[in-house]
């Protein structure tokens, strides 16, 4: 503990931030998994990992609640980051929807940041961390999981071990029957399938729930009777409305493109994943997924990486597929990644003000933005980016332990924020 604080002290000197007194209790301060053993109500387990406050111990430390899978770096050699001159966010202000001007530094504080990381150019302008947090430690990515699994399945695309326009039941006959059965592998990839799936986390009733059972990420009430695992849960799941027509946000999506990528190509998704991605980027740390209660990966939300490595793979989309001069994906699915998506279809079932204000759409399991500089983003729940911008040449890292799963200050405000920032470094 003491050597992780020195180096956070060391890491906020560097970079022109200093504790606050309005920030959010840290999880130490709140006195979580603190004694031998905690108090009852300081304990951090598998029932309330996901929930505030105890999140903010929890998302540094889900291997130490769940079973998980080891993605090792290997031996070859780490990608450089080196560092450019530092970004002073205390001077950086932004204009917020129904909020006065605020310091770029204040609005992190109250994002109940763990981790925010800058690069431009390659080079790291600004790097800090709070609660606790270390450049080495491992942090819940949720949904960021998602543009992570898209980088495969592209590359299998290409390659052509996968169709874009084949049925799922092809790759998955056990879908055959579900609402996957008859949808094509693009409908799966943008989340435009025709399926009965409401994803609202704070609903105990909703299938998201189901979900999470499956998952492994919630212990099922007693009485429980329902798949508690992901591949018998998937085959349940039933068609509703027309595949193509709307996008339509179900992170169930995600474990099927994991099903077909490990048909398609014989090999388990946490090995998959290590040999066409993780080990040719040139990570400086071991990553880990949490596994469902059959040891299968979580595909759509279960990555645990450190800031740095979240970073890296950001830097190499932005640079067409390269890092440090290593070729880690193609050219053309980099590319593609930072295409536009369409906002026709999403636009048909998500306009309130998160997505009004920013101009969201989706693709490939990215999230595209309306702004002037085109940017892409992986975003998780509880305020996980790692957000592109080609324009400024700038990838934002944010790992977070927000206490609610959505807000206005992850979905809205963090967006803009990064943009602000973007402009920012195009001035200098």
């Amino acid at each position: 503990m003491r050597r992780g604080i020195a180096c956070l002290i060391a890491i906020l000197s560097s970079a022109g931030v200093a504790a606050r007194a309005d920030a959010p209790k840290t999880a130490e301060e709140l006195g979580l998994m603190r004694g031998f053993p905690p108090p009852a109500d300081k304990q951090v387990t598998h029932a309330n990992l996901a929930e505030a406050p105890y999140n903010r111990w929890a998302f540094q430390h889900m291997r130490e609640l769940l079973p998980s899978r080891a993605l090792e770096r290997g031996d070859g050699p780490v990608a450089a980051l080196p560092r450019g001159e530092p970004l002073d966010l205390r001077g950086l202000s932004v204009d917020l929807p129904g909020e006065q001007s605020m310091k770029v530094s204040t609005w992190m504080y109250r994002a109940y940041t763990d981790a925010f990381l800058v690069l431009h150019r390659g080079r790291i302008v600004y790097e800090a961390y709070f609660n606790d947090m270390t450049p080495e430690t491992p942090h819940q990515m949720m949904s960021v999981s998602k543009s992570f699994c898209a980088a495969v399945v592209l590359t299998l695309i290409e390659e052509g071990k996968i169709d874009t326009a084949a049925p799922v039941s092809r790759y998955v006959p056990e879908l055959g029957t579900s609402a996957y059965g008859d949808a094509s592998v693009q409908q799966v990839l943008d989340m435009t399938v025709g399926v009965a799936f409401d994803e609202d986390y704070r609903d105990p009733k909703s299938e998201w729930r189901r979900f999470g059972y499956a998952l492994g990420l919630y212990p099922p009430p007693a009485g429980y009777d329902g798949p508690m695992n992901l591949y018998s849960y998937l085959p349940t799941l039933r068609k509703s409305g027309e595949h193509g027509e709307a996008f339509h946000y179900v992170s169930a999506d995600t474990e099927v493109l994991g099903w077909i990528a490990e048909r398609a190509s014989g090999a388990q998704w946490s090995r998959l994943l290590s040999e066409r991605l993780w080990r040719k980027l040139g990570v400086e740390h071991d990553a880990y997924y949490w596994l469902d209660p059959a040891a299968r990966e979580g595909v759509s939300a279960a990555l645990n990486i450190s800031a740095r490595d979240a970073a890296r793979f950001g830097q190499m989309i932005l640079e067409r597929g390269t890092l440090d001069g290593r070729r880690v994906l193609s050219k053309t699915v980099a590319e593609r990644i930072l295409q536009p998506g369409d906002p026709a279809p999403f636009n048909r079932f998500y306009q309130d003000r998160w997505y009004a204000e920013v101009g969201y759409a989706y693709h490939d399991q990215w999230w595209t933005f309306r702004n002037e500089h085109k940017s892409v983003a992986a975003l998780g729940i509880h305020g996980q980016h790692i957000y592109i911008d080609p324009v400024a040449e700038m990838v934002v890292v944010r790992q977070s332990s927000d206490p609610q799963p959505e807000s206005d200050i992850s979905e809205t405000d963090g967006p803009i924020v990064y943009h602000v920032i973007a402009k920012a470094l195009m001035a200098r």
